[in-house]
């Protein structure tokens, strides 16, 4: 099944889990890079994310390159903000909504406290489907829970095969 992993990072922590799916998988990935980019540090970093979140709104992307009609299977991976997808998913799911149909969507959600749940049912929502294949939440995969991780990646990927 042809996969692409479609994916916003932040801190490193998704690009990370994406980049350790893609080999597992054979996957194809697909960073998402907003032209404005966002504050990374401080309490700038939490509050501007957390409001574009709350607010879902749809930054404009670089230019990429890959067509989701061309594959099987969109896995989408994000840092999760105010309990909510990340907006530059959003606008990736706004800019290919007639290309994502019918294709099987999985996702992962990478956080630091909790929300995770939740995010990955407004993205869910976002698709406008009532569940996702498969899901997975990791705890700062980079610092955190390297063990507890581990084994939840090779269960995501174990359930996608």
């Amino acid at each position: 099944m042809k996969t692409l992993i479609v994916y916003f990072s932040l801190e490193g922590n998704t690009a990370h889990v994406a980049d350790q799916l893609a080999a597992r998988l054979g996957a194809d990935t697909l960073r998402l890079i907003p032209r404005k980019a966002y504050k990374d540090k401080g309490l700038s970093k939490f509050l501007w994310g957390g409001k574009s979140a709350l607010m879902s709104e749809q930054p404009e992307l670089e230019p990429y390159e890959a067509d989701p009609a061309a594959y099987d299977r969109i896995i989408f991976g994000f840092p999760v903000w105010a309990s909510r997808v990340t907006p530059p998913l959003r606008t990736f799911i706004s800019e290919n909504q007639h290309a994502l149909k019918g294709r099987r969507i999985a996702a992962f959600a990478c956080e630091a406290g909790s929300g995770g749940e939740k995010a990955l049912q407004s993205l869910a929502d976002c698709l406008g489907l009532p569940a996702l294949e498969n899901t997975m939440i990791l705890i700062d995969p980079l610092k955190r829970q390297k063990e507890a991780n581990e084994a939840k990646i090779e269960e995501f990927c174990r359930k996608l095969q």
